[in-house]
């Protein structure tokens, strides 16, 4: 089930789309302010962001910035919903990363199809990640070792989630913290390194020579690639 993030202060409009989305089979989740909204996509991680431009307390342009320079977010399309109809709003709009470009007053019909067009070349996100023993279930956000269960915190669910998806890339503690915690934050770099430690402490066999997740000195950590599994090369 694809998931609807939708960002609009139109009490009236909100309820609208909400109502359709869900109607259509859509998981939704959604905001009537601009104020947190990125942290929100963060969080909730949605396949794709309906975003008004005209918020009362924050520009929706800043807001698709945000998310185009989010390393954990960029990919997510996003379409904006506007009552700005000029070429220059529309151009504007899209040269900063948005998918498409909705005016407003719209059906809720082409806005459907509009969404599922942006779904046709998205490939299906892996619900399980598999390394060396190590299974993660983004749908019930459950993590295996070895067959046994290993209980995370969400955070720490998040963090593993994160640098899985993502093996051989190094990120910084900054990187993490805005990747993992949000922008909307009150932690420190020092935050990142005490998760990284309980999560070898239940996910490594030894946590004093971690073979999961891997320290870079001086730039930040990374998941080892070497355990993925390699992909399937078709016979001949």
């Amino acid at each position: 089930m694809k998931k609807i993030m939708l960002v609009e202060d139109d009490a009236d409009l909100f309820a609208l789309l909400k109502y359709n989305l869900e109607k259509e089979g859509f998981s939704f989740v959604g905001t009537q302010t601009g104020k947190g909204a990125i942290d929100l996509c963060r969080r909730e991680r949605p396949d794709l962001v309906l975003l008004d431009i005209m918020l009362p307390d924050s520009d929706g342009l800043d807001i698709c910035k945000g998310i185009r320079s989010h390393s954990a977010l960029s990919g997510i399309p996003v379409i904006f919903l506007t009552a700005r109809a000029s070429e220059a709003d529309r151009i504007v709009g899209l040269e900063l990363g948005a998918n498409d470009y909705v005016v407003k007053p719209f059906f809720i019909r082409e806005l459907i199809a509009r969404i599922k067009i942006q779904f046709r070349s998205q490939p299906a996100a892996p619900k399980r990640l598999k390394s060396g023993g190590l299974e993660l279930d983004r749908s019930s956000c459950r993590v295996w070792l070895a067959g046994n269960e290993v209980q995370l915190t969400a955070t720490e669910f998040r963090l593993l989630d994160f640098l899985m998806s993502r093996p051989g890339v190094v990120f910084s503690r900054d990187q993490l913290l805005d990747s993992v915690w949000g922008h909307d934050r009150a932690v420190t770099d020092r935050t990142v390194d005490v998760y990284i430690l309980r999560l070898r402490q239940k996910v490594e066999s030894d946590p004093a020579n971690p073979n999961f997740i891997r320290s870079v000195r001086g730039f930040g950590y990374s998941f080892n690639d070497a355990l993925m599994p390699a992909p399937a090369t078709a016979s001949v």
